[in-house]
């Protein structure tokens, strides 16, 4: 019997391409593995483009050392989308990143999971203007960056 997809890859309303439930996803269900090359963050630090405008990055921190580059061949999990309220989130299973379902999640709706940015320095206006979020939420707050630092 084959096996049917958790999800589906389309135009977002948030930005870009997004990641959907293809079908109801339960509360805690592994649904899909952030694959990319791994890579120093010396060398993800190198391919890095930074852009005068908003920023976006396909990077997935391990830990101190290592980096998932989703840009590298990656796998559909690069298109889910930061909310400030995610209905996912992810974990790091021995060096290996999952997104799980936070809650349920209906099917057609669209997966996100809180990317929490940690970047190096003083976070300014400009770094959140280029980190901007576009959730939505009423409880947005207006970046993709960790305020918690």
């Amino acid at each position: 019997m084959a096996k049917t997809l958790k999800y589906l890859v389309k135009d977002s309303d948030v930005h870009g391409k997004g990641v959907f439930a293809a079908k109801d996803i339960k509360k805690g269900k592994k649904i899909i593995e952030y694959t990319g090359n791994v890579i120093t963050w010396e060398e993800a630090n190198r391919r890095f483009v930074d852009r005068d405008g908003h920023s976006f990055t396909m990077f997935f921190g391990i830990d101190d050392q290592m980096v998932i580059d989703g840009a590298d061949g990656g796998n559909e999990a690069r298109f889910i989308n930061h909310s400030c309220k995610p209905n996912c989130e992810a974990k790091n299973k021995n060096g290996r990143i999952f997104i799980y379902a936070k809650k349920n999640i209906k099917e057609g709706k669209e997966l996100f999971y809180d990317y929490l940015l940690e970047i190096e320095g003083k976070i300014t206006k400009k770094l959140l203007k280029k980190y901007a979020c576009f959730c939505g939420n009423t409880k947005c707050r207006g970046t993709q960056l960790d305020l918690k630092k």
